[in-house]
């Protein structure tokens, strides 16, 4: 018996605490008798350890891992005897590679309770949310135009290339970096690596800007649907109060048509007599033609300005839709994740169901063939262009959402033991697939255009966000029913933005709420507080010069910064954490997986994607070029403004980790500070409830866990290397 109690004791003593991301705390130094010879536990905030695997050198060097519990397949000399009584076995015979669920309660120490933050009401929850948050206005807004203005088909093969590169190895990362610690990125950071706490901040701060003008983008959708419910849609004929010389209704034009000789030209049907006269046939021929829902959505919605320099005052019709958005993300999210995982099933789904019905119709208009070649033509030489890889790269990052801080606070409501690798999957070859398919619809209305208009289909429509505000429209007035089809496509819209605005917002009220978990008991106050803010920030996005200011967040916001922090992220896991280690946290949640897996994995953490996004970000450094809008160039003191905010997120980021260092003891050097804090913290471990010990009383050979009798160990020899 004496035995058994001597290999308990150097089971339990031996577990080394290993080297964390505090300071140490100069007043304990060494855990006397059993822990005499282990290294020392830096400045425990409460003495607590979990299931965390931490090594000695020699053990590492064996590969040897280490929890509050050995496991015997590591440690064959240490079988327990077989006529031990199981209530007093301290040691679980498992693998050391087993997934470890709240039920394994028979490990050394107590159940650990986790704080309350809420979890998702089922694991379908979770999947339309992410489905929700990922597959949004990018993919029928931001896609089609980013593939319009860059060669069609030549955007493709880069877009499918950085979902690779890029997308999907980095979207799992955040995904088991959430569910594992069930922290948001506000807090997550802080306890991985200490020195970048900076990058979960730097995530919001995205996420923030973005959701500024997300939201005037919904309140548009909102504006149009009102619009619809009338007889006639206002964008199928040209009206004096917002057309422009070059409108061009198809309506009127085929109405006109149907008299021999009349002739449609600059908005007035003249008949033959008027036309042969002043020869209207061939001036008809080569005149500019815009479609009504161009100049609807430019001069009638937006009122919009000539540049940037003319700001105006806010559009009362817009900032009232502004509102009414902002209403609605407060409704969905003031109740916490349980009710806006209901929410998002009808988010996610409907979208799909119009996307069909305008596809089926696309493909059946005169010229929709024109426009689907054009579509998935690869022009091999714009790939030599800095601007077609950087739009890629950032319509991936804009998809998919990793370097954001969504995908973290999604999956930090998870279950600990959700199969996040699947999800990772499903949801990011859905989202490349729907914006492939988005494109199939909008690029057969431009040929359709391109056709009607006598123009070359790059020429139909003007470059920018508002193309699916003029190509969409414009399609819905040849159906039957039009204002009906306008009305569904407007809702699949809102539904689409809202999914992902849900997600937005939700990342910084999580951030809010776990810097500051007595909030958490009023949620309902944070949420208002974030959407007045909100509502406040995008008030210059309403104004007549909006779309200027709306450009210019989306392609320095979302682009240079995030790039260095997806990198800086990669490196973290990759190298700073290590791959290896990260994998088998992931195991712990989702079970072992083969040497393929590890290799792949690591393989794009470490080496692939960080240097994919160093050649994007140096590539456009070099052929950088003032911002454009169509033909309007933005002034340098207004390239100045973007810069500035997309150093917002590296700003976090530098200012926290210069701090730590500056705080750190007085008698580490710099890079003793640097590299302390480049180590996880003592509060890093998994999710789950996890059996804890407190090392911070004194042993003296007294076993004290409270789940067993205290024996006194004879022998004990704190020398034995195993210990």
């Amino acid at each position: 018996m004496s035995d058994r109690k001597e290999k308990r004791s150097k089971s339990e003593g031996g577990i080394p605490p290993g080297n964390l991301g505090q300071f140490p705390n100069e007043n304990n130094r060494s855990i006397p008798d059993i822990a005499a010879n282990v290294p020392l536990m830096e400045s425990a905030r409460d003495g607590q350890r979990g299931t965390e695997k931490y090594h000695e050198k020699s053990e590492m060097a064996a590969g040897k891992g280490w929890g509050v519990a050995y496991y015997k397949q590591d440690y064959p000399e240490r079988d327990l005897d077989d006529d031990v009584n199981p209530n007093d076995t301290l040691v679980q015979d498992v693998s050391s590679t087993a997934v470890l669920t709240p039920l394994d309660d028979d490990l050394v120490g107590e159940v650990k309770e986790l704080e309350d933050r809420g979890n998702w009401t089922g694991r379908f929850d979770f999947l339309m949310s992410l489905l929700g948050y990922s597959v949004g206005l990018g993919n029928v807004w931001r896609f089609p135009y980013l593939a319009y203005s860059n060669g069609g088909g030549a955007f493709v093969f880069p877009f499918v290339l950085m979902l690779l590169l890029l997308g999907l190895p980095l979207m799992f990362l955040e995904l088991a970096l959430g569910q594992y610690a069930a922290l948001g990125p506000s807090v997550v950071f802080d306890r991985l690596c200490p020195l970048f706490h900076g990058m979960g901040y730097g995530m919001i701060s995205v996420s923030g800007i973005v959701s500024l003008y997300y939201t005037v983008i919904i309140a548009w959708c909102i504006l149009y649907l009102f619009t619809s419910f009338t007889s006639e849609l206002p964008w199928e004929k040209c009206h004096p109060e917002w057309a422009s010389e070059h409108c061009y209704s198809f309506k009127e034009a085929d109405l006109c048509h149907q008299v021999p000789g009349q002739v449609y030209y600059k908005q007035v049907c003249y008949n033959a007599t008027v036309s042969l006269e002043r020869n209207l046939s061939l001036l008809a021929q080569n005149v500019t033609r815009h479609p009504p829902a161009q100049d609807f959505f430019e001069r009638g919605v937006l009122d919009q300005s000539n540049g940037i320099e003319n700001i105006g005052v806010p559009q009362w019709k817009i900032t009232l839709c502004l509102l009414c958005a902002w209403l609605m993300t407060f409704g969905a999210l003031s109740r916490g994740v349980k009710s806006t995982g209901k929410v998002v099933y009808f988010t996610a789904l409907f979208p799909y169901v119009v996307l069909v019905i305008l596809f089926f119709r696309g493909v059946t208009l005169p010229g929709a063939a024109d426009g689907i070649i054009y579509y998935l033509t690869p022009r091999f030489d714009k790939l030599g262009e800095a601007k077609v890889w950087s739009d890629a790269a950032a319509q991936i990052f804009f998809a998919l959402s990793p370097a954001w801080g969504g995908l973290i606070t999604l999956s930090s409501y998870n279950q600990f033991h959700n199969n996040c690798f699947k999800d990772s999957l499903i949801v990011g070859i859905g989202n490349i697939c729907t914006s492939i398919f988005a494109g199939f619809v909008i690029f057969s209305i431009i040929g359709y255009l391109a056709h009607d208009l006598q123009m070359p289909i790059d020429k139909v429509v003007d470059q920018g966000a508002g193309l699916a505000f003029i190509v969409y429209p414009d399609v819905v007035t040849r159906l039957p029913i039009s204002p009906l089809w306008s009305i569904l496509f407007f809702v699949m819209m809102i539904t689409l933005g809202m999914g992902s605005e849900f997600a937005l917002l939700e990342t910084m009220m999580t951030a809010v709420q776990d810097t500051f978990p007595q909030l958490r008991a009023k949620k309902t106050y944070v949420v208002a507080v974030v959407c007045l803010i909100g509502f406040l920030g995008g008030l210059s996005v309403t104004c007549n010069g909006g779309m200027y200011i709306l450009q210019l967040m989306d392609n320095y916001v979302s682009s240079w910064s995030v790039f260095l922090m997806a990198g800086l992220e990669s490196v973290t896991i990759g190298w700073i954490y290590g791959g290896d280690r990260f994998i088998s946290d992931i195991e712990m949640m989702i079970g072992v997986r083969g040497n393929a897996f590890h290799n792949f994995f690591k393989l794009f953490w470490k080496f692939l994607s960080p240097m994919t996004l160093a050649f994007v970000f140096v590539f456009n450094l070099i052929q950088y070029k003032p911002l454009e809008f169509g033909d309007y160039i933005y002034p340098m003191w207004s390239n100045g403004i973007g810069w500035i905010l997309s150093l917002v997120p590296i700003i976090f980021i530098s200012t926290i980790a210069i701090t730590k260092i500056l705080k750190g003891p007085k008698e580490m050097s710099i890079m003793e500070r640097v590299r302390f804090l480049l180590k996880p913290s003592q509060s890093w471990g998994p999710a789950h409830k996890v059996p804890t010990f407190d090392i911070s009383e004194p042993d003296d050979g007294i076993i004290s866990n409270p789940n067993f009798s205290s024996t006194v160990i004879p022998n004990f020899d704190s020398r034995d290397p195993k210990v």
